[in-house]
């Protein structure tokens, strides 16, 4: 089950299922090589596709994230592209400046970094801070992409001040994708946002009062052992930063030896950088500390999305809008 919501703490959530997210590979510490032969040399990866991460950069400017950007066409890339084309985008008009120039600066690439996140909660709790681990992963979270992308665009770059790298170009001033705040469907009235999470499409959308479309985003939500509780709740808070409280009596994977302990705040925190409360007791909506795995993988039963799509929700939602959870 997901972990225990207080009032007095106002979050203790759900926690997304690291160990079964974790590749087969990734999970072995280390591999033989055949007898009387050498490593077999991993091979090249294959050219960025540019038009994927064009489409990628094009969804994101118009309000519908494709998640993690990576330069392929992801399956969240394919579903955002459809609901954008649906509803009137015109997935030709691709932009000639999805790539850019940036300089970084001393605050890019200042820490303080966490360059080993310990997968125990246990461990974990010892921390100070889940801060980003190295300078590409904070500059990934930043323009919305991965560190792998990162570092092909600029396989020579050190990532340090006053150098010059090449980005998504994402981080353009775009109109919503509905009517503006201020118009008759006023995104600030809580009683005229519907925030709308599908099991099925493993999709989020917020729409306004007049049904136009406000956000897209892709989503992961429930498993087996602690499926999305299908129903209307409402928004009850918004918590930035939040602290992540580890109840092991509340989850069916938990170890034997755990006991309940506190996780510090941090883009690397098991629930990210934003916790929106709900009426349901024990579930919220959530960022991550594993973008690439948005829409692959199970949770603890809450709604996970990209820590970037996470903190534009927070700024759609207010106490008492409405979210619906269908199938």
């Amino acid at each position: 089950m997901p972990t225990q919501i207080t009032k007095t703490r106002p979050f203790v959530c759900c926690l997304l299922v690291w160990a079964a997210a974790i590749p087969a590979h990734a999970q072995q510490t280390h591999h033989r090589a055949a007898p009387h032969t050498h490593a077999a040399k991993k091979p090249s990866p294959p050219p960025i596709d540019e038009q994927a991460l064009k489409t990628q950069v094009m969804l994101d400017r118009a309000g519908y994230s494709p998640g993690e950007i990576n330069g392929t066409m992801s399956a969240s890339t394919k579903k955002a592209l459809a609901v954008f084309t649906k509803f009137g985008g015109d997935a030709a008009a691709l932009p000639t400046d999805a790539i850019a120039n940036y300089t970084l600066t001393e605050q890019d690439v200042a820490g303080p970094f966490t360059p080993e996140i310990p997968r125990s909660m246990m461990e974990m709790a010892k921390l100070d801070a889940l801060n980003y681990r190295n300078v590409a992963e904070k500059l990934g979270e930043h323009f919305h992409c991965s560190p792998t992308l990162l570092r092909r665009l600029n396989p020579t770059a050190k990532f340090v001040a006053g150098e010059e790298i090449k980005v998504p170009n994402v981080l353009q001033d775009v109109a919503p994708v509905g009517p503006p705040r201020g118009s008759q469907a006023d995104a600030s009235n809580p009683a005229a946002t519907t925030v709308k999470v599908s099991k099925a499409g493993s999709n989020l959308i917020v729409t306004d009062g007049a049904n136009h479309i406000l956000m897209y985003a892709p989503v992961t939500s429930g498993s087996e052992h602690d499926p999305l509780p299908i129903g209307e709740w409402k928004v009850t808070g918004v918590q930035h930063n939040p602290k992540f409280h580890y109840n092991p009596e509340l989850f069916w994977d938990a170890k034997a030896s755990d006991t309940k302990t506190t996780i510090q705040p941090g883009p690397n925190n098991p629930v990210g950088v934003v916790w929106i409360d709900l009426s349901r007791p024990h579930y919220g909506l959530h960022g991550t500390p594993e973008p690439s795995l948005i829409g692959k993988t199970t949770s603890h039963g809450c709604v996970r999305l990209t820590n970037w799509d996470a903190e534009k929700l927070a700024g759609l939602v207010r106490t008492g809008t409405k979210v619906l959870f269908t199938e």
